[in-house]
């Protein structure tokens, strides 16, 4: 049980949410939920007009809504704006979009009463999760209407997945469950919806996936390196001292460590003419480490949105306020998605390239294809192609989405992120780099079978792994190595400390 406080939840742990793991709500947090609701009954009795409480929204900012109808309001606007379309979230995707909301209204920013909260906890913790649309949402007013698909399910209405994981009626689902819905009351449709959860939760599980990748990356490039008979000079600790980026030297440091100062592969080489490796090779600490900088930029923007009241308007308890601002934007996780997809294709494209010296006989002492019956078999060859494939619709994931804006509601928002694509094309870029890293794992696996050499005593360990799951290559069904190597690879990971 991982108890949400608005404060404290971090990617791994809204990982492990997202996989069904339940929550608890801190008691101090929902304490402070409950005063600063009583922010909004205060400009309700005295018949302030405040935005989002007793007005309209957006373009309808200057229509005051009479008090007998505020309840209809919220209703209004969670039905209005479920406007989501195309493919269904996956449930994990789902439950990390609820988990990451709950976390926000924690904030105690909100102005909404605490029973919705624990409604909403409580569908978590019994798998009710809301059927909701991935496309929709401009990530600027908040990721509108998926979080209006969630809320649909808290007063009974919209679609939830069943346990046999066909769609039911929200209202169905609750009551199987044993819970009942809430009747919204002023502020709260907003309080629900205004937020950038969808764009936060995709990218911190993208980002818990991605920085793994990027440590097994290294072992990967170290295994083709020993393959490709390559030098260990590139990663001296004085080149790296003399350029100091931390993901560079912490690349580099890595590579010392799994290669060892020599290995069986090193000293059969000892003499050979070679002074210097293609850059696919020698300049791993550079690229890779980039990528290290990059998570590192990225991931704290992602894990601070996490924690972030991004709602407006903001209640201020202290002062028994309403501000309107603009915290709902999605331009920070929108970027950050952005920065981790350009540097999944980065690295991805490096790993082909690695690919491509370790089946192309121009580039090594290996036979063509990675295969001695070539003709016969046609070894690598097709998978090398796959990567390619892959590489290259990286390239197109990696255009940024946030550089895109398309005015809406009626030109109040005239500056959007596009947030939510940005961070769907993450998850794809993510999933496209682990398979790419596969095929690299596997080719540089054969090369080192070929040439009967153990690696440095770092990379045993995983080259154990993939032994164990992948016999000596003769040419069978492709796609089933691959994916024997794939599940190797999450196996190796998840022993890692």
């Amino acid at each position: 049980m991982i108890c949400l406080d608005g404060r404290s939840l971090t990617s791994p742990l809204l990982a492990r949410i997202a996989l069904g793991e339940g929550v608890s709500l801190d008691e101090g947090a929902m304490a402070r939920v409950a005063e600063n609701r009583t922010v909004v009954d205060r400009i309700v009795a005295e018949g302030r007009t405040v935005y989002g409480i007793n007005t309209g929204f957006g373009q309808f900012a200057t229509v005051v809504i009479p008090p007998d109808q505020l309840q209809l309001l919220q209703l209004n606007l969670i039905r209005s704006h479920a406007a989501g379309v195309g493919e269904p979230l996956p449930r994990d995707q789902t439950r990390a979009l609820m988990a990451a909301r709950i976390n926000c209204l924690l904030k105690a920013h909100s102005g909404i009463r605490p029973d919705p909260i624990r409604l909403l906890a409580a569908c978590l913790n019994v798998d009710v999760v809301p059927v909701v649309p991935c496309q929709g949402s401009v990530g600027a007013s908040g990721d509108l209407a998926p979080l209006a698909h969630m809320a649909l399910l808290l007063v009974g209405e919209g679609l939830a997945w069943s346990g046999s994981g066909q769609p039911v009626p929200g209202g169905l689902a609750l009551a199987e469950a044993g819970l009942s819905p809430v009747t919204l009351q002023a502020k709260e449709g907003l309080a629900l919806i205004n937020g950038t959860q969808l764009i936060t939760a995709l990218g911190n599980l993208a980002l818990v996936r991605f920085r793994r990748l990027a440590s097994l990356a290294d072992e990967i490039a170290g295994l083709s390196l020993e393959a490709l008979r390559g030098t260990r000079s590139a990663f001296d600790r004085r080149i790296h001292a003399a350029r100091p980026h931390p993901g560079q030297a912490l690349v580099a440091e890595h590579m010392r460590r799994l290669l060892g100062p020599s290995s069986a592969v090193s000293d059969s080489h000892r003499d050979c003419h070679r002074v210097q490796d293609a850059y696919s090779l020698r300049c791993i600490p550079q690229v890779h480490g980039v990528t290290r900088d990059a998570l590192e930029f990225a991931g704290a923007i992602l894990e601070r949105e996490l924690n972030s009241a991004t709602d407006n308007p903001m209640i201020f308890t202290e002062t028994q306020e309403s501000r309107s601002g603009g915290n709902f934007h999605g331009q920070y996780p929108a970027f950050a998605c952005d920065v981790l997809a350009i540097a999944a294709a980065d690295l991805a494209s490096i790993s082909e390239r690695r690919q491509e010296r370790l089946v192309n006989p121009a580039y090594s002492d290996l036979p063509a294809f990675l295969t001695r019956n070539g003709g016969l078999e046609s070894g690598f060859m097709m998978a090398h192609v796959t990567s390619a494939a892959l590489v290259s619709e990286m390239k197109g994931l990696a255009h940024p989405a946030c550089v895109d804006s398309i005015p809406t509601s009626a030109g109040k928002e005239d500056h959007v992120s596009m947030g939510p694509i940005a961070a769907r094309k993450l998850l794809r870029a993510v999933d496209a780099l682990e398979q790419v890293l596969a095929i690299e794992a596997r080719m540089a696996l054969e090369g080192l079978r070929i040439l009967g050499l153990a690696p440095g005593t770092g990379l045993q360990p995983l080259m154990d792994r993939l032994s164990e799951a992948c016999a000596p290559w003769a040419d069978r069904a492709m796609f089933e190595e691959i994916h024997a190597t794939l599940q190797a690879l999450r196996t190796h990971e998840e022993a890692l400390p």
